[in-house]
């Protein structure tokens, strides 16, 4: 049965650093690639940081109930193709998404037994410090970025879990115990239990 965590955080919270410890470091995970009509940034590579497409084009997979879930964001639209669900499923593996606060609350609708961790930063100080620290920002865009923020972080109460990125270390090894927690408990106990049981049963017989 394939899990589903869905990771949410304000822009400069710390969230792509830590959902890509988790990947390399816990085995069974695969990550959902987003869709978005924005343009790539940097280095990024399309496929691997996004699939990039035009805005027609994610309305028409929209009118065509191509997503799990979608939102728009500062003006541009993003996505989870139900693809990667299908793949996860198929491949027999965990399905890890980095989504906002939007996108997460109609996933949850959709997988009610997904599990659901927001990433904060520590203050609204240090979010500030770390959006200018990445100097890839105008001012006005750190502005919107910290009231965003402001309006993400009232909504922690819906999530499973939420993570307070102080210590990136220490951070990375709390989303992984979640996770692994989260696995354990996901495996119903009767499947554990009876191979254990029949040990005994077997034991009392031959007495």
């Amino acid at each position: 049965m394939t899990g589903v965590f869905i990771i949410s955080a304000p822009s400069g919270s710390g969230k792509s650093t830590l959902v890509s410890r988790l990947m390399s470091e816990v085995p069974g995970l695969t990550f959902s690639v987003s869709y978005t009509t924005r343009k790539p940034r940097g280095r990024e590579i399309d496929g691997e940081a996004y699939h990039f497409i035009d805005r027609l084009e994610f309305e028409d997979r929209l009118q065509n109930s191509e997503f799990l879930e979608h939102a728009e964001v500062f003006g541009n639209y993003y996505g989870t193709h139900r693809s990667a669900l299908k793949i996860a499923e198929d491949r027999e593996l965990d399905l890890v998404l980095d989504i906002d606060v939007q996108g997460a609350s109609q996933l949850k609708q959709t997988i009610p037994d997904a599990v659901t961790i927001f990433i904060l930063a520590p203050s609204r100080e240090i979010l500030e410090q770390r959006l200018r620290s990445r100097s890839s920002d105008s001012d006005e865009t750190i502005r919107r970025r910290l009231a965003d923020a402001a309006r993400e972080i009232r909504d922690y109460s819906r999530y499973d879990y939420v993570l307070v990125n102080q210590d990136l270390d220490e951070a990375a090894e709390t989303l992984k115990s979640i996770v692994r927690a989260e696995r354990v408990r996901r495996v119903r106990v009767e499947d554990r239990i009876r191979p254990i049981l029949r040990t005994f049963d077997a034991a009392l017989g031959s007495t």
